[in-house]
């Protein structure tokens, strides 16, 4: 006969599903080889049978039955909850991004940018390279998985997904994980059945030298799985009292347990342990940093109290030699003042003033006629907590919160207390309903300012402590808006609130992020000196200030624009070009002057350009017209790479001017938006400004389906001025920054500022963007930053842009063109005009048409110029001849006498003859009465005239007139 096995050298196993949906139970021997002497197989359970969480199918009888004390089951699931190493069945896999060839010599691996086991946790990466956790799990029904996470830093992009037997993708919407606020947080997607594969991937993106928190995940459950056929022990730390437990329950603190308890041990007394602990620890002697100085709440008469108390949890020993004690509590002393806006009722408690009053902290007075009072928070006495603030710590080791307040009031200020580890996270907390500003900022869209919360403080600091102010919106998870790190003297910090919502503003403090338990730095601190908002809604006020009066006396809002006159409190417009400071408006010096080149909008809330700007230069206006240019354009400078290889952008988006100083420029973080429902898009990572930027991530880097956008800043929320000056406002534009200008035509320069103040810019950021005329780049022309500068600063606070584009260029004028006259041809002559080159205008004043005029060409000039000179030419040879001839009749003549006067010296002369002598002509002196030529005619006057002094006496006149016939 074959030997029948024991039932400790085999266990029983299903068959796989057929068709029908139905199984077999088979023996299954330990030892392989072994086929003989094993039970039969039999019928098994139907393929969909599962128990209930805190059972486990009893494979002997395949039945259900409860798990035993100090173990548990989720029926139909599994539970991952211990991370000293990962888990079976689980992978961690680091990929690299795409990468430049000519960078990947010098880059880093990214095979150690993983997931990391952390005992009770698993945490991610916070590099540039995507890490992914993932796991396979084939389903025998529809199940759930569900894990705990804490996801604090949006720097890094946490995704989690399913993927099925097709390796298709689950709901795409659902895949990108919330920000967590307060500790861990529960995230639960349903599974189909059949194989699913799990993916938990993780990508930072933080190109700032600031490295991301990482995201932790814990306790992931896996249910659908198949049937249990047996129960999980309870981990150390954990118990599990009665049978049927789905879940184990953490040992509270000063007690430990082993593997599989049922109950906790206690610690001894002169040992201690955290809540989940496997072990005690020895408690060591007291020292001054376990304890604390705190003052009681003012007593009936007006006292307080200075107490020293231990640090929560106490784990040192006051008992052991060298332990120090609690330090007697001091003298009681007179309570410091209320708050301003709150009076000290008769229990010596700090209640708030009525409405329609304020008070200095003593006693409550009504504001008087004429005036209001000024709401908000001012919180400069710290004698007890106010009522909208709490304090808690959140353990820097397992994130878990603590009953425990982390921060104290002393006074005059509140500091952090001693937490029960060094990297615990010391949180102070205040919650302000809603605000009420002046009515003129609620009609202005464009003034964004709601609100404005300033606290002084000062960190006291031996290592790298850390205190991060955040704020939260409607609820919404908390946002870190500063970090100061190390040791800060006393200072204050503003911050600008634009949006009317329920905030939530956080201090959180840590001394180390080392994972080192104990006290060794309760001396580094933070102190709190005074918090104070504006314009809180039923808040309270310190003071009254004037407003506008009412024919009645009370109160009224000033029109838009105008502002209060002291005196009288009539209201009174602003002049034109002028902003009016709408959180003061009293007296005329409250519009303070727009810069040049800028108008004040119609409420003088703000000051704005309208893409046109005039130039007087070299005796002649140049006018520039730049609304060719568009509402909003952006671009991005060259590609930069962090040291992992993950290629990026710096993206900047710019609305140069006009639309009556709307700002249109918007920069977004689109892996919030993608964690936010439509209902709270209103609420999410975005920013519109003049000019903005963000840090682009392209899509075949990352792998999504859309570009990675994220850490918009603001770097232009108001216009300071248009000019071509180089410095305007202490925002310099360097020529050398980018190439020469065109000569004879200067840039026309764009300077902003920021309302952002942070540690390295005081001021706020500034922008400056240089429009140069470039007529051969129509339409938004190119847009770059320095060279030397990629990111578009060299300091960190003011940027850099040039802007080169035919928009840019002066409108024409009469001034750009000159006529050019063409010779005249066949009567006419064109005259032709043409822009001098080169050619620095556009639009403006067009070239005039060309224009043709009658003329009188050369040929015919010259025609008459030759037939004038000929004639002329003509009459005087005939002159010359006539004239030499004449000449020659007289020298005879002349002759003639002296030769006769010669011969006769001694006679008398005789009388003259006008006879006709020997020789002459008759025709000489005959003036004929015929028509003569006009030659004839002066010959013959001539003649007579040239012959009547010769031979014409008075004796012989009429003989002579005798010979005119």
């Amino acid at each position: 006969s074959v030997p029948v096995l024991h039932a400790s050298e085999y266990h029983y196993e299903y068959t796989a599903c057929d068709s029908l949906g139905s199984r077999w139970r088979v023996a299954v021997p330990h030892t392989p080889g072994l086929c003989t002497g094993l039970p039969d197989p039999i019928k098994g359970t139907e393929c969909s049978f599962s128990c209930k969480a805190g059972q486990f199918l009893d494979m002997k009888d395949q039945s259900c039955k409860p798990c035993a004390e100090g173990r548990y089951s989720l029926g139909t699931g599994i539970r991952f909850d211990e991370w000293d190493e990962l888990p079976h069945g689980f992978a961690s896999i680091a990929t690299n991004l795409e990468i430049d060839n000519s960078f990947s010599e010098s880059l880093e691996n990214c095979t150690t940018s993983t997931w990391v086991p952390l005992g009770d946790y698993v945490a991610s990466n916070t590099d540039e390279c995507t890490a992914t956790l993932m796991y396979a799990v084939n389903l025998k029904q529809s199940g759930t998985v569900s894990f705990e996470y804490i996801y604090p830093d949006s720097s890094i992009i946490f995704e989690f997904f399913v993927q099925n037997d097709q390796c298709q993708p689950t709901v795409e919407e659902s895949r990108w994980m919330r920000t967590t606020e307060k500790g861990w947080e529960l995230h639960s997607v349903e599974l189909s059945r059949g194989n699913n594969v799990l993916y938990w991937r993780t990508t930072a993106f933080s190109v700032w030298s600031k490295v991301p928190k990482p995201v932790l995940v814990r306790n992931i459950g896996i249910t659908g799985v198949a049937y249990t056929s047996e129960c999980f022990p309870c981990k150390a730390g954990t118990y599990a009292a009665t049978s049927g437990s789905s879940f184990c329950k953490l040992c509270p603190a000063n007690s430990y347990s082993s593997k599989g308890a049922t109950s906790c041990q206690q610690c001894a007394p002169d040992a201690y342990s955290d809540q989940g602990s496997s072990s005690c620890k020895p408690r060591p002697p007291c020292t001054d940093k376990d304890y604390f100085s705190t003052h009681t709440a003012c007593d009936a008469s007006g006292e307080t109290q200075l107490m020293f108390k231990w640090a929560e949890p106490k784990t040192c020993s006051e008992d052991l030699p060298t332990a120090v004690q609690l330090p007697p509590s001091g003298v009681k002393t007179k309570c410091p003042p209320c708050n301003p806006g709150f009076f000290k009722t008769n229990s010596s408690a700090c209640e708030p003033c009525p409405s329609g009053s304020y008070s200095n902290g003593s006693g409550c007075i009504s504001c008087a006629a004429g005036t209001e009072p000024v709401l908000g928070f001012e919180y400069k006495w710290w004698n007890t907590l106010p009522a909208n603030m709490e304090t808690t710590v959140l353990s820097g080791i397992n994130f878990e919160y603590k009953g425990i307040a982390g921060w104290e009031v002393a006074g005059d200020y509140i500091y952090t207390a001693a937490g029960a580890s060094d990297n615990d996270f010391m949180i102070l907390t205040m919650v302000v309903p809603g605000f009420r500003p002046p009515q003129s900022v609620m009609e202005d869209v464009e003034n964004k300012e709601v609100a404005r919360i300033t606290f002084v403080f000062e960190t006291v600091c031996s290592v790298n402590c850390e205190l991060y102010f955040m704020v939260g919106v409607n609820s919404r998870p908390n946002t870190p808006v500063e970090t100061w790190k190390g040791s800060k003297g006393k200072q204050s910090y503003t911050y600008i609130i634009e949006k009317n919502a329920t905030m939530s503003f956080t201090w959180a403090f840590q001394r180390t992020a080392y994972h080192e338990a104990g006290r060794k730095y309760t001396n580094d601190i933070v102190k709190l000196y005074s918090i104070n908002v504006t314009n809180v809604m039923d808040g309270v006020a310190s003071y009254c200030r004037l407003c506008a009066l009412e024919s009645s006396g009370s109160c009224t809002s000033c029109p838009s624009g105008n502002y209060i006159d002291r005196a009288s409190g009539a209201c009174h417009p602003c002049t034109p070009s002028t902003y009016l400071k709408a959180h003061q408006p009293y007296g005329s010096q409250a519009c303070i002057p727009c810069g040049p080149g800028t108008k004040s909008n119609k409420i003088h809330s703000l000051c704005y350009n309208d893409c046109r700007f005039s130039l007087d230069k070299d005796g002649r206006t140049l006018e520039y017209d730049f609304s060719a240019l568009p509402n909003s354009t952006s671009f991005a400078g060259g590609p930069s790479f962090t040291s992992k290889g993950l290629k990026y952008f710096h993206h900047f988006s710019i609305s140069l001017c006009g639309n009556h100083g709307r700002k249109m420029a918007t920069c977004t973080d689109n892996v919030t938006d993608m964690r936010v429902s439509d209902g709270e898009a209103e609420f999410s990572k975005s920013v519109t400004s003049y000019v903005c930027q963000s840090i682009i991530v392209p899509s075949d880097v990352m792998g999504y389906k859309t570009i990675v956008s994220s850490q918009p800043v603001s770097l232009a929320d108001r216009v300071v001025g248009v000019t071509t000056d180089t410095a305007l406002d202490n925002i310099t534009s360097l020529p050398e920054h980018f190439s020469p200008e065109n000569v004879g035509l200067t840039d026309v320069i764009f300077f902003y500022r920021s309302n952002d103040v942070t540690q390295s810019c005081s001021s706020g950021r500034a922008t400056a963007i240089r429009l140069r005329c470039d007529p051969l780049k129509t339409g938004s022309g190119a847009l770059s930053v320095p060279s030397k500068c990629p990111d578009g600063t060299c300091d960190g606070c003011t940027f850099h842009f040039l802007w080169e584009t035919s928009a840019a260029c002066p409108l024409c004028s009469a001034y750009d063109y000159h006529a050019i006259v063409s010779a005249c041809l066949g009567g006419i002559q064109r005259t032709t005009y043409v822009w001098r080159e080169p050619k620095l205008c556009t639009g403006g004043v067009p070239l005039p048409e060309q224009k043709v005029s009658i003329c009188k060409t050369m040929d015919f000039w010259l025609k008459v110029g030759i037939s004038a000179g000929t004639c002329a030419a003509v009459l005087l040879t005939v002159m010359t001849c006539y004239f030499w001839k004449k000449n020659q009749k007289l020298e005879y003549k002349y002759s003639k006498l002296v030769m006769n006067s010669t011969a006769k010296d001694s006679e008398l002369p005789a009388a003259d003859s006008c006879a006709i002598m020997e020789g002459e002509d008759v025709e000489d002196d005959l003036i004929f009465t015929s028509k003569k030529s006009l030659f004839g005619k002066i010959k013959s006057f001539t003649s007579k005239v040239g012959a009547r002094p010769l031979c014409c006496s008075s004796t012989g006149l009429e003989d002579r007139r005798g010979l005119v016939l």
